[in-house]
């Protein structure tokens, strides 16, 4: 009689197959994506397409290079002591890492149990539902994009759904993740007295936020939208005063939010 034999009792299971996905680039950065100095990890991918978005190179899978987790895991290690001596820690980003969970998930759990840093994750919450409970508990922060209040504006800023981030906000609050909002200010479109409001009364009723970063409107990426043959539509949008900042911000801090 013939047949595959068994394998011994003892014997060693077969090594885990490698996580890889794309990599677009990775940087280190100091108070933009987290607190501290931190190894920031840009994947490549995104639904969304921002109007004011600062990296369009970042929208597509085949815009990064193939890579593994151990690949960056090995990049990031060479930089840990400096790192913590920052009170720094590891970012995940993009465009947006929630398109490549299993590479997002590999990297937070060996960044904050094999290397000891804490972890970020930077998103916009629309593939929230993509994000397991596992990956959440290696998250120490969650960096969330809330772009916008009005439904028809955040379509049309973005080409996408608000509710799915809300969805994610939620699901945040209820395990108690801590949560720093990001809302960018861009004269025109989301600086409406209503608009501002409305994020502000949502954030404030989550619990879990501890800061909320209202980023003033650039062009610094116009030179790669022209660079991939698109039309930056917001060429002739000015960057808001700081006076007009300085008054966003006051509205977060009136609901008892702490906006940088």
């Amino acid at each position: 009689m013939t047949g595959t034999a068994a394998a011994p009792a003892d014997a060693a299971p077969p090594p885990p197959c490698p996580v890889n996905g794309r990599l677009h680039s990775w940087d280190l950065s100091t108070g933009v994506d987290g607190p501290g100095t931190r190894f920031v990890a840009f994947l490549a991918g995104c639904p969304l397409r921002c109007l004011y978005c600062h990296n369009p190179d970042t929208w597509h899978l085949r815009d990064g290079r193939r890579t593994t987790a151990d690949e960056i895991v090995q990049e990031a290690a060479t930089y840990t002591g400096f790192i913590r001596a920052s009170g720094g820690g590891a970012t995940i980003s993009g465009g947006e890492p929630l398109l490549q969970p299993d590479l997002t998930g590999e990297l937070l759990h060996r960044f904050k149990h094999e290397l000891g840093l804490h972890t970020a994750l930077d998103t916009s919450g629309f593939l929230g539902t993509r994000a397991t409970d596992a990956l959440l508990a290696d998250t120490d922060l969650v960096l969330l994009d809330i772009k916008s209040w009005d439904r028809a504006l955040y379509r049309h800023l973005t080409g996408r759904r608000l509710a799915p981030t809300l969805d994610f906000a939620h699901r945040l609050a209820g395990l108690g993740t801590e949560t720093w909002v990001r809302f960018v200010l861009v004269p025109g479109l989301t600086d409406l007295a209503v608009n501002i409001e409305g994020i502000a009364a949502f954030t404030a009723s989550l619990g879990n936020v501890t800061r909320v970063d209202v980023l003033p409107f650039h062009k610094l990426g116009a030179a790669k939208w022209r660079a991939l043959g698109r039309e930056f539509t917001l060429a002739d949008t000015p960057a808001p005063t700081p006076d007009q900042v300085a008054a966003v911000r006051a509205v977060f801090a009136a609901h008892g939010l702490h906006a940088v």
